[in-house]
């Protein structure tokens, strides 16, 4: 088989493997970041709203009205809040542990295994671009041995097909590299924002079922 075939084969293959790459690494860019904004209060101010009328129902002992705000609300301290408010039976201590564990197992575990795939598209991109580069090269190098006389059209061709391919890893990643930074960001944001409700919603807990205990022992 032509040795020129087989490169200009690999080289088009090399170019479709960029393209995907490059499309499911927006497409998982683009998907946590989504997931972090629907998952996070906008800031601490209207997460303290959601606390102060949550507190004024477990207050009072109307555990059904908590249920039922909370229920309506899919980010991640409105879903722990229900899960204390469903699982208020088990007492303060198991209730602590359970939305802590439950927090770090479906919210930040779902997010880091969703950024896992960007983390292996900027690795794989510039590998990608890496393989182009050495296939252009050898074709460049074979086409300066072959003893015959030096095709420049072709030797241009890979000479651009080794830098195009480079470019593009690197095109790829760097880009990514940077959503990922930020995104980091917007996930700590995240974490202490919810660390700080679950404190303050496990202190009104700890009154309420403390309450409810003083008053059953009456």
């Amino acid at each position: 088989m032509d040795f020129s075939a087989v490169t200009n084969f690999v080289g088009n293959m090399i170019y479709a493997a960029l393209a995907v790459v490059a499309l499911w690494g927006a497409f998982c860019v683009i998907v946590v970041w989504r997931r972090v904004g629907q998952t996070r209060f906008r800031n601490e101010e209207e997460q303290e709203a959601f606390l102060d009328s949550l507190d004024e129902h477990l207050t009072a002992g109307d555990f059904k009205a908590a249920t039922e705000m909370c229920d309506q609300d899919d980010r991640a301290m409105s879903q722990l809040a229900l899960l204390a408010v469903t699982k208020r039976s088990l007492g303060y201590r198991k209730i602590r542990t359970l939305i802590t564990d439950r927090f770090q197992r479906d919210v930040l575990s779902d997010l880091e295994y969703r950024l896992s795939w960007v983390y292996t598209v900027i690795k794989s991109a510039p590998m990608l671009g890496l393989l182009g580069t050495v296939l252009g090269m050898m074709g460049a190098f074979g086409n300066l041995a072959s003893g015959q006389k030096v095709n420049t059209v072709k030797l241009a061709d890979d000479i651009s097909f080794a830098l195009i391919t480079t470019a593009l890893g690197l095109t790829i990643a760097i880009p990514l590299v940077i959503s990922t930074a930020y995104i980091n960001v917007r996930i700590r944001k995240l974490e202490d924002l919810v660390g700080v409700g679950m404190t303050r919603l496990l202190e009104t807990f700890k009154a309420v079922l403390s309450g409810a205990h003083a008053g059953g022992e009456k």
